[in-house]
Protein backbone atom coordinates (compact mmCIF):
# COMPACT_ATOMS: atom_id res chain seq x y z
CA UNK A 1 0.00 0.00 0.00
CA UNK A 2 0.80 3.57 -0.20
CA UNK A 3 1.70 5.53 2.54
CA UNK A 4 0.15 9.03 2.38
CA UNK A 5 0.75 12.54 4.95
CA UNK A 6 -1.70 15.35 4.40
CA UNK A 7 -0.28 18.94 4.88
CA UNK A 8 -1.32 22.74 4.66
CA UNK A 9 -4.72 22.93 6.91
CA UNK A 10 -4.65 25.56 9.59
CA UNK A 11 -7.07 28.01 10.12
CA UNK A 12 -8.52 31.17 7.53
CA UNK A 13 -11.29 33.57 7.71
CA UNK A 14 -14.26 33.10 5.59
CA UNK A 15 -13.88 33.61 1.82
CA UNK A 16 -10.51 32.83 2.05
CA UNK A 17 -7.86 29.88 0.30
CA UNK A 18 -5.75 27.24 1.39
CA UNK A 19 -4.11 24.29 -0.43
CA UNK A 20 -3.93 20.84 1.31
CA UNK A 21 -0.97 18.61 -0.26
CA UNK A 22 -0.94 14.70 0.37
CA UNK A 23 2.48 13.42 -0.14
CA UNK A 24 2.57 9.85 -1.27
CA UNK A 25 5.29 7.14 -0.11
CA UNK A 26 5.90 3.07 -0.55
CA UNK A 27 4.27 3.33 -3.76
CA UNK A 28 4.04 5.32 -7.16
CA UNK A 29 1.08 7.20 -6.64
CA UNK A 30 0.85 7.73 -10.76
CA UNK A 31 -0.78 3.68 -10.12
CA UNK A 32 -3.45 5.22 -8.23
CA UNK A 33 -6.86 7.28 -8.17
CA UNK A 34 -7.16 9.74 -5.45
CA UNK A 35 -9.42 11.36 -3.26
CA UNK A 36 -10.50 13.72 -0.38
CA UNK A 37 -12.55 13.43 2.01
CA UNK A 38 -13.55 14.96 5.48
CA UNK A 39 -15.31 14.52 8.51
CA UNK A 40 -16.76 16.70 11.37
CA UNK A 41 -17.35 15.03 14.90
CA UNK A 42 -20.33 13.48 15.44
CA UNK A 43 -20.94 12.96 11.47
CA UNK A 44 -19.96 10.23 8.51
CA UNK A 45 -17.13 11.11 6.86
CA UNK A 46 -18.13 12.36 3.24
CA UNK A 47 -16.92 12.46 0.25
CA UNK A 48 -15.19 16.18 -1.21
CA UNK A 49 -13.21 15.78 -4.43
CA UNK A 50 -11.33 13.22 -6.47
CA UNK A 51 -9.33 12.62 -9.52
CA UNK A 52 -8.11 9.73 -11.52
CA UNK A 53 -4.80 8.19 -12.65
CA UNK A 54 -6.10 10.22 -16.30
CA UNK A 55 -6.04 13.17 -13.79
CA UNK A 56 -10.19 13.53 -15.02
CA UNK A 57 -11.91 15.05 -11.34
CA UNK A 58 -15.21 14.73 -9.74
CA UNK A 59 -16.11 16.76 -7.40
CA UNK A 60 -18.83 16.92 -4.34
CA UNK A 61 -21.63 19.45 -5.09
CA UNK A 62 -20.84 21.39 -1.74
CA UNK A 63 -17.73 21.99 -3.29
CA UNK A 64 -17.99 22.48 -7.10
CA UNK A 65 -17.04 25.92 -8.50
CA UNK A 66 -14.88 26.85 -5.15
CA UNK A 67 -12.25 23.69 -4.74
CA UNK A 68 -9.95 22.01 -7.35
CA UNK A 69 -8.05 18.98 -7.29
CA UNK A 70 -4.84 18.10 -9.21
CA UNK A 71 -2.03 15.65 -8.67
CA UNK A 72 1.90 15.94 -9.63
CA UNK A 73 3.28 12.50 -10.15
CA UNK A 74 6.51 13.81 -10.62
CA UNK A 75 6.35 14.58 -7.31
CA UNK A 76 4.33 11.84 -6.02
CA UNK A 77 1.91 14.42 -4.33
CA UNK A 78 -1.89 15.47 -4.73
CA UNK A 79 -3.47 18.89 -3.58
CA UNK A 80 -6.75 20.42 -2.92
CA UNK A 81 -7.12 23.86 -3.98
CA UNK A 82 -9.77 25.70 -1.93
CA UNK A 83 -11.64 28.67 -2.20
CA UNK A 84 -14.24 31.06 -1.13
CA UNK A 85 -13.68 29.11 1.95
CA UNK A 86 -16.88 28.61 4.08
CA UNK A 87 -17.77 28.40 7.75
CA UNK A 88 -19.27 24.76 6.40
CA UNK A 89 -15.77 23.75 5.06
CA UNK A 90 -14.85 23.00 9.18
CA UNK A 91 -13.66 20.03 9.11
CA UNK A 92 -10.87 17.45 9.25
CA UNK A 93 -9.50 16.98 5.83
CA UNK A 94 -8.24 13.19 4.82
CA UNK A 95 -6.95 12.22 1.92
CA UNK A 96 -6.95 8.38 0.26
CA UNK A 97 -5.81 6.23 -2.54
CA UNK A 98 -7.14 3.70 -4.72
CA UNK A 99 -6.23 1.07 -6.86
CA UNK A 100 -9.11 1.07 -9.29
CA UNK A 101 -9.42 3.45 -12.31
CA UNK A 102 -12.13 5.60 -11.73
CA UNK A 103 -12.80 7.63 -8.80
CA UNK A 104 -14.44 6.56 -5.53
CA UNK A 105 -17.13 8.54 -3.35
CA UNK A 106 -17.54 6.35 -1.17
CA UNK A 107 -15.02 5.42 1.96
CA UNK A 108 -14.92 1.78 1.39
CA UNK A 109 -13.67 2.48 -1.98
CA UNK A 110 -10.34 3.45 -0.90
CA UNK A 111 -7.07 1.56 0.13
CA UNK A 112 -4.82 4.28 2.31
CA UNK A 113 -5.43 6.90 4.01
CA UNK A 114 -3.62 10.02 5.39
CA UNK A 115 -3.52 11.40 8.86
CA UNK A 116 -5.95 13.72 8.25
CA UNK A 117 -5.63 18.02 8.99
CA UNK A 118 -7.75 19.97 10.40
CA UNK A 119 -9.42 23.31 8.26
CA UNK A 120 -11.10 25.54 10.81
CA UNK A 121 -12.37 28.38 8.79
CA UNK A 122 -13.82 31.61 11.10
CA UNK A 123 -16.60 33.68 10.55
Amino acid sequence: QVQLVESGGGLVQAGGSLRLSCAASGRTFSSYAGGWFRQVPGKEREFVAGINRRSNTYYSDSVKGRFTVSRDNAENTMYLQMTALKPEDTAVYYCAARSGRGIGTLRDDYDSWGQGTQVTVSS
